[in-house]
């Protein structure tokens, strides 16, 4: 990264004196980061019903909702990938159906918010050009990212139809081998065979190879988040155009299966990619086993088996998980936005400011001190001004990285 340039030295001082003049937060927010960047989070998760009574984006929703227009407007929050994501389930006829149903539910969701509902306040953005134009409307932007690659079964083509209502990226797999690669976080249960050290397939399966060539020629970016190492790498010499880690940390700070090994950060960045770090407690560092069963038995005494059951819940029920978690992280602190900036220093410094960008996945776990909302996005940008980095270097790990990514891969389909 560039350290310190005059101009990020200029915008500190202008932070300071806009506060002391009493110009205000939001004023000092908006001159910073409109006309610099555009911030675009890679991993946001969403229930079924989204853009319903039970989750209204445009009005400012208490948890367990993290990211509604209102916040996103506060924090500077520009643009979302809202994910279809399907959990796993048995690997046969009646799992894939189950799927793929939850899959194009969540797609008419976002198409809700976007097309009908509040059109005025947010587009769907199918390219980075609609990126940039959306923005300069004054719009908040969503796009449409796909989590777990079960979500087709054995159905290649079912990639042509999600591409087509707007998916620009594709997860590979999710918590759970499935019949496109290994996971990183293996569930005998989901497995075809037993688990062992070389997984299901060795890495990708077949069938997954031919997944990433249809991606390729759709021009949709291969996900390797969830990937287990052998499948991350594979994946990432198969393609034939950069791939990205759509919300995932760093091993060598925190050596979480989820996280990414500088060999595959490496190669990741060789082939043109990017690694969304993600703001998630567990992988930005270690969590206490004792926190993490406290979750769990909180979770499970309320009946909160998925994320629809928890955004189902009555507001009584939502208010006392709400009230326990931050009960625990009084016990167990979470992680902050510092160390996710550690972690982005990190990367930046092994494949280049060029290869690094951000992610969330509020409503997936994510969300850390100082980032625990889409309200607080703006203080992500100002610790990188407080580390140094420059305007352009900024831009770059906000969103400027993804929308290069984005056009390549559009760029080299067929």
């Amino acid at each position: 990264m560039e350290r310190f340039s005059f101009a990020a030295a200029l915008v500190l001082t202008f932070i300071g004196a806009a506060y002391a003049a009493g110009e205000g937060r939001d004023a000092a927010r908006a001159r910073l980061s409109r006309p610099v960047l555009i911030t675009i989070d890679t991993h946001t998760d969403i229930p079924t019903f989204f853009a319903s009574d039970k989750y209204d984006p445009a009005i400012s929703n208490p948890p367990p909702v993290l990211v509604d227009l209102p916040r996103m407007k506060a924090g500077h929050l520009d643009a979302v990938f809202f994910i279809s994501y399907v959990g796993q389930t048995k690997r046969d006829a009646t799992g894939y159906a189950g799927a793929a149903s939850e899959a194009f539910a969540k797609f008419a969701a976002i198409h809700r918010m976007t097309d009908e509902l509040y059109s005025d306040q947010i587009g769907l953005a199918l390219t980075s050009a609609d990126i940039r134009r959306l923005h300069a409307q004054g719009k908040s932007v969503a796009l449409i990212g796909m989590e777990n690659g079960y979500s087709i079964g054995k159905n290649i083509d079912l990639l042509d139809i999600y591409y087509g209502l707007g998916a620009r990226y594709f997860g590979l797999v999710h918590n759970g081998h499935n019949d496109i690669a290994d996971s990183a976080q293996p569930q005998e249960k989901f497995a075809d065979k037993a688990n062992d050290a070389g997984g299901e397939h060795g890495g990708l399966s077949a069938f997954g190879r031919q997944v990433i060539e249809r991606c390729n020629d759709l021009g949709l970016m291969v996900d390797v988040s969830h990937a287990a190492k052998s499948a991350t790498l594979q994946a990432i010499e198969a393609s034939r155009v950069p791939v990205i880690a759509s919300h995932s940390s760093v091993y060598a700070l925190n050596p979480h299966a989820r996280n990414m090994s500088d060999e595959e950060m490496k190669a990741l960045a060789a082939k043109g990619g990017v690694i969304q770090i993600v703001a998630f407690d567990e992988y930005l560092k270690p969590l206490d086993p004792e926190k993490k069963k406290a979750r769990r038995a909180l979770a499970m005494s309320l009946g909160f088996t998925s994320l629809d059951a928890i955004f189902e819940a009555d507001e009584a029920t939502k208010k006392k998980f709400s009230d326990g978690l931050a009960e625990l992280d009084k016990t167990w602190p979470r992680a902050d936005v510092a160390l996710l900036v550690d972690h982005i220093d990190y990367a930046v410094k092994l494949i280049g400011v060029a290869h690094v960008g951000i992610a969330s996945d509020f409503q997936g776990g994510g969300g850390i001190a100082g980032w625990a909302d889409a309200s607080e996005t703006f203080n992500v940008t100002k610790e990188l001004v407080k580390r140094g980095y420059s305007e352009g270097d900024i831009a770059k790990i906000w969103g400027g990285n993804l929308m290069r990514v984005m056009d390549e891969v559009a760029a080299a389909r067929h």
